[in-house]
């Protein structure tokens, strides 16, 4: 079972450092897409941080922005 104290922050911190590389790099790998995948579907609820965060990642896909590598 999930603990409801110290697990939204790793989550939060490791989907930052996710998201982070992503844009440093322009582009997902198969490797950031499985983490970033992991950690969202880890969480029952995302908080806003997070939901802007993954909204972040969907809009610049969907805009052309970051590049999709094996």
């Amino acid at each position: 079972m999930k603990s409801s104290t110290s697990t939204p922050d790793l989550s939060s911190t490791l989907l930052e450092q996710v998201v982070d590389h992503i844009f440093a790099t322009r582009s997902i790998s198969r490797r950031d897409q499985q983490s970033f995948m992991r950690v969202v579907l880890g969480e029952t609820t995302l908080n806003p941080k997070d939901q802007a965060m993954v909204n972040r990642v969907f809009e610049a896909l969907r805009r052309g922005l970051l590049r999709v590598v094996d």
